[in-house]
């Protein structure tokens, strides 16, 4: 893959209730719960990446390190960026952050890797179901 350090990528989300804290289980409480927003770091990542895969490739997330430093309630939008600090062409490290509307709330890391085929890597994770 031609990609080098420096590469970002942004994406946003606005905050629903079926993407809070509440809708987890910790009720009442009315902001973006930590998953979704680590959801919302990887895909920036991702975004990274994607227009760079050779055909049938895809990446996997294979850590995440994150201070959710702020919440965020229903309504207001969230946009995470990524930049990509490393890589050896198969590994891709990330710096990640995200704001809302008002202020930072996350900075971390993410790493992802290149998975060359993604039914491969399905069809080994499907033979799970069986016997």
């Amino acid at each position: 893959m031609d990609i080098t350090p420096g590469a970002t990528a942004e994406v946003r989300t606005t905050v629903t209730p079926d993407r809070t804290a509440d809708a987890m289980g910790n009720t009442g409480v009315l902001v973006l719960a930590t998953p979704f927003l680590i959801g919302l770091l990887e895909s920036a990542a991702h975004a990274v990446l994607a227009p760079h895969l050779p055909p049938g490739a895809g990446t996997v997330g294979t850590m995440v390190e994150m201070k959710h430093l702020a919440a965020t309630p229903v309504g207001l939008s969230v946009r995470a960026k990524a930049t990509l600090l490393e890589t050896d062409g198969k590994r891709f490290l990330f710096g990640v952050e995200a704001w809302d509307d008002r202020e930072k709330v996350a900075e971390g890391r993410h790493e992802r890797v290149l998975v060359p085929d993604m039914q491969k890597l399905i069809a080994r994770a499907m033979k799970k179901t069986q016997g």
